[in-house]
């Protein structure tokens, strides 16, 4: 296949992952963006993007793209690159159910010669052992003779204004050497970073899912140090800042770990590695770890709301953050939901404010009113759950203002310095 601007694309999925890359792709290609998403296709033509990862201007300057939740539109395009959620289930277990949607989606209009590249996050060998046959079927065309596939895993961080689609290199993989080419020239054609062509299809899949076990793992251990070090009596904070001296310490901070990528992909690895039979100890061990931060968090405010004789039960707390990550929207997988269930669990009265999140979905998926605007000195205690911007440039005064003149603050993302706060990690 050869890459020309008249080849049309389409991008399966119009979440975080799939509009900036369609949006990218537009300026060389004619592009169809598809979701089964009424609501968020209705937005997009307006120029609207809840995610916020695309800006107005942008939206409405992608002339080459066009928005569509009918599987007509997608008929005449040659390459499909699918862009869905890979999600975990209740016991932790992966989800396909929305990439073999959308594979039997493309299946029913993939015609001979056709490419169908896949970008979500997967277990090494998912794509052609579990899409692959669900292309096969629905088209009835044969894999690597009728059509071709490639793999190319996302690199999408939300909220990050300094690390875009087209300056982060991009992994690109084929089931054949001439497609694994094309894939590779394809992607080349809008990422000013680069490329980096893997030798197949499962190894580009084994990269992207350790690229966040190591960094679910490496935070797992700043966590453990935290819990150490505070009953050391040590600051975690300064002890890091003192370790980050040397020249190949590698900077991580203890937190809570959510969202779709960090929280979910070892599960993803681990998932393969014992159907091999083969039952990983550390990536588990790391998972368990950062699972259990929502808990501590917990444990930590009621003990020092007793130290300072504040009674737990039916106090008011505050939390200030919802989403998985500081600057964006996507509360997927959220474990500050972990701090508001386990104090509930004492009696306490907890309200959520976060001025990013789309307060409408929130309710629906978890049943949390988002307070729109605290009340000040009405709290017993103020948790800083996540850093946004309008938190910070609100100030710390202004946030300690919610609270009780005796009230508990806890940082956290450790902002502030441990003199200002009752409590960081």
């Amino acid at each position: 296949m050869l890459i020309s601007e008249n080849l049309k694309l389409a991008i399966i999925g119009m979440g975080y992952v799939g509009l900036p890359l369609a949006v990218a792709f537009s300026k060389r290609f004619p592009v169809v963006g598809f979701d089964i998403n009424y609501k968020r296709i209705s937005a997009l033509k307006s120029g609207s993007d809840i995610t916020k990862e695309v800006s107005e201007t942008d939206l409405m300057a992608a002339k080459g793209l066009k928005y569509s939740c009918d599987i007509q539109e997608l008929e005449d395009c040659r390459i499909y690159i699918v862009t869905v959620p890979t999600p975990i289930d209740a016991a932790k277990q992966p989800d396909l159910s929305a990439i073999l949607k959308a594979s039997e989606t493309v299946g029913s209009v993939l015609k001979k010669g056709d490419l169908v590249i896949y970008e979500s996050t997967v277990y090494p060998g998912a794509t052609e052992e579990d899409c692959v046959p669900v292309l096969e079927r629905t088209s009835g065309l044969t894999f690597n003779q009728d059509f071709f596939c490639g793999y190319s895993p996302e690199r999408i961080n939300p909220g990050d204004e300094k690390h875009r689609i087209t300056n982060i290199k991009k992994i690109t993989a084929g089931s054949t050497p001439r497609i694994a080419d094309t894939v590779d020239a394809l992607y080349s054609s809008i990422i000013d970073a680069g490329t980096h062509k893997a030798p197949s299809i499962r190894v580009a899949e084994a990269a992207k899912v350790i690229e966040n076990t190591q960094r679910d793992l490496n935070i797992a251990l700043i966590n453990e140090l935290a819990i150490i070090f505070n009953k050391m009596g040590l600051d975690t904070k300064a002890v890091l800042e003192a370790a980050e001296t040397k020249w190949n310490f590698i900077p991580f901070r203890p937190g809570l770990v959510g969202g779709h990528c960090i929280g979910v992909d070892p599960y993803y690895l681990t998932h393969k590695a014992e159907q091999l039979g083969y039952s990983p100890k550390v990536i588990l061990a790391g998972r368990k770890i950062n699972n259990a931060m929502g808990d501590y968090v917990v444990d930590q405010l009621v003990r020092a709301m007793i130290e300072r004789a504040i009674p737990v039960k039916s106090s008011k707390v505050l939390i200030l953050g919802f989403t998985f990550k500081e600057n964006c929207s996507d509360f997927r997988n959220t474990r500050v939901i972990d701090v508001i269930s386990g104090l509930q669990g004492y009696n306490v009265v907890v309200d959520v404010h976060d001025p990013t999140v789309d307060k409408v979905a929130v309710f629906e998926e978890f049943g949390i009113d988002i307070c729109v605007q605290p009340d000040n000195g009405v709290y017993d205690a103020v948790i800083l759950a996540v850093a946004h911007a309008e938190f910070i440039n609100l100030g710390l005064e202004a946030m300690r203002g919610y609270g009780k003149f005796e009230h508990v603050f806890f940082d956290v993302k450790s902002i502030y310095d441990a003199n200002q706060v009752d409590l960081r990690l």
